[in-house]
């Protein structure tokens, strides 16, 4: 009579290994292929060390908790049959489990990290604080973590592909979402460190957002009008203070000169006038009609006497 003995939690078994099926929750998703072929070697040559921890899922069918690289690597050497020890687990502790295992035995991807703390996040129910606890993380590292997860998709590759580390993707999550893409493809073209990386994000967070400055243009002002006015309204309000400040306007070797004479005592100092108010039809006389440039009638003419200062102004 044969007796077939119990498969009890904890017992190490020999499975068939089309009796695995993997893990719903493994977290990464990239594997170092020659790196199992290399294992895989090792385990033909000296045996699978550490068996591979499965749950049991169905009638002689089993499903992963932990070892996929064994695992792996037992098919690749052709093997029909590995060790594995059953455990007695339920979603959110296999999940757990095996994200455990890949952050203890081999350098696992940022983003499968960050994704897989996510899955266990949810299974469990919990806040990061207890899930940082329980996976023996500070609560600011495993924050840090999840923040990966706001890059894009092509962004998250982008850092995979060039193998760029935690720290290079957490430098740019500082810029602006569409600026992100430019710093990483220059942090792996350049192959820059983590702080050079740091020092680029700095550079680029001080830039201007905008196009790139140019020289100041200056409009051109081609109505001579607005000049002439000015000059007439500081002559206004010299008058206005007592001071019998003049102007004349003339037309001379295709300029336009207008002159402004401020009555002086010989110590130099002006001579108060009467004061009166500003002259409108004065300075309406003084401004010449758009585009047309004012003739010598447009302003008497007054030459230079003694006691007077004169202030010529050309208006090209």
């Amino acid at each position: 009579m044969s007796r077939k003995e119990p498969q009890k939690p904890g017992r190490v078994l020999l499975l068939p290994i089309d009796s695995i099926e993997p893990s719903p929750y493994q977290a990464r998703t990239a594997f170092d292929e020659p790196e199992i072929a290399a294992l895989a070697v090792s385990i033909l040559q000296n045996g699978l060390l550490q068996p591979i921890s499965v749950r049991r899922v169905g009638l002689r069918k089993y499903q992963l908790v932990a070892g996929e690289r064994r695992l792996r690597a037992c098919r690749l050497a052709k093997l029909e049959k590995i060790p594995a020890i059953l455990a007695d687990f339920d979603d959110s502790e296999s999940a757990a489990l095996g994200l455990l295992e890949n952050l203890q035995r081999s350098q696992l991807d940022p983003f499968d990290t960050a994704r897989g703390i996510k899955e266990v996040i949810r299974l469990w129910g919990c806040t990061q604080a207890e899930a940082a606890r329980r996976l023996g993380l500070s609560q600011p590292a495993l924050a840090n973590k999840l923040r990966l997860l706001t890059l894009t998709p092509e962004q998250q590759d982008l850092c995979t592909a060039n193998h760029l580390s935690e720290r290079h993707a957490r430098a740019v999550l500082r810029l602006p979402e569409n600026r992100r893409t430019a710093a990483l493809e220059k942090i792996a073209r350049d192959n820059l460190s983590v702080r050079q990386a740091d020092k680029l994000v700095e550079s680029m967070l001080a830039a201007p957002k905008g196009p790139s400055p140019c020289r100041k243009t200056i409009p051109m002002v081609r109505d001579v009008r607005f000049f002439v006015n000015t000059l007439q309204h500081a002559v206004d309000l010299m008058t206005q203070k007592g001071i019998a400040a003049t102007t004349s306007c003339d037309k001379r070797d295709g300029c336009l000169e207008y002159i402004v004479r401020i009555p002086v005592g010989s110590d130099g100092r002006v001579v108060p006038g009467t004061p009166a108010p500003p002259s409108p039809a004065a300075a309406q006389a003084a401004v010449p009609a758009a585009p047309a440039v004012p003739t010598e009638a447009a302003l008497p003419a007054a030459a230079p006497a003694d006691g007077t200062e004169d202030f010529a102004v050309q208006l090209l």
